[in-house]
C-alpha cells in the first residue's frame, strides 16, 4: 500500500463503454441526486440530504491519499455522462493490516442506468486493478442479502459467497474471490 500522503494520482481505466476517472467537484449534483433517491439508496443505508452526501462524496475522493485505492466516477465514454462510482478500497478496520488487507469492491449505478451491465463491467474493471496493484489476498463484497443486482454483479466478476456477517449491526452477506492462490 502507499504510505505517501503528500503525493497521488487516481488511475484512469477504460473499457469498451467506460471510463473510470477520478471523481470531480462537477460531479457532485449527480451523485447527490443518486444519493437522494430512496429507490437507489434502498440496499446502502436510506436516502440521505446533500450534507451527508457532500460528506461521503469527498470521502470517497480521499481514499486514494490515505490508502491509493479508492473509488472512480464511472463515465460513459460514448457522451462523457457520469453514471454511478466503482470503488476498489480499504476499509479502516483492514488498512492497518498491510498486505493482509481484504480489498473491498463496491459499485453503484445511478438508477437510470441500471440493468445495462454497467456495474459489472466497472467492477470487473476495479478488481483487476485492484489484484494488479495491490496483490491482496483476497477481494471482498459486503452486500445486503436482499440485494439480488449486486449478488449477480459478484457472482459475474468471479466471487463465490464467503459467509453471512454483521455489518456495522446490519445482517450482510460476503463475497470473496482469492486473486493469490
Amino acid at each position: 500500500m502507499n504510505d505517501d500522503a503528500a503525493t497521488f494520482a487516481v488511475p484512469r481505466l477504460t473499457t469498451p463503454r467506460l471510463l473510470l476517472r477520478e471523481l470531480r467537484t462537477s460531479d457532485f449534483e449527480a451523485y447527490a441526486e443518486s444519493a437522494a433517491d430512496p429507490v437507489a439508496m434502498k440496499y446502502m443505508t436510506s436516502a440521505i440530504d446533500r450534507r451527508t452526501a457532500w460528506r461521503m462524496f469527498t470521502s470517497l475522493m480521499g481514499g486514494w491519499i490515505v490508502t491509493g485505492a479508492g473509488w472512480w466516477g464511472i463515465e460513459l465514454r460514448a457522451t462523457g455522462e457520469l453514471v454511478g462510482t466503482v470503488g476498489g478500497f480499504y476499509r479502516e478496520t483492514n488498512y492497518a493490516l498491510g498486505h493482509e488487507a481484504d480489498l473491498e469492491l463496491g459499485w453503484t449505478v445511478f438508477r437510470a442506468h441500471w440493468r445495462k451491465g454497467i456495474a459489472t463491467e466497472a467492477a470487473r474493471a476495479a478488481l483487476a486493478y485492484g489484484v494488479e496493484r495491490h496483490r491482496p489476498r483476497r477481494a471482498i463484497a459486503i452486500i445486503d442479502p436482499a440485494n439480488v443486482g449486486s449478488i449477480g454483479v459478484a457472482k459475474a466478476i468471479g466471487m463465490t459467497f464467503d459467509g453471512d456477517m454483521d455489518f456495522y449491526g446490519e445482517p450482510s452477506v460476503r463475497y470473496a474471490t482469492h486473486p493469490a492462490t
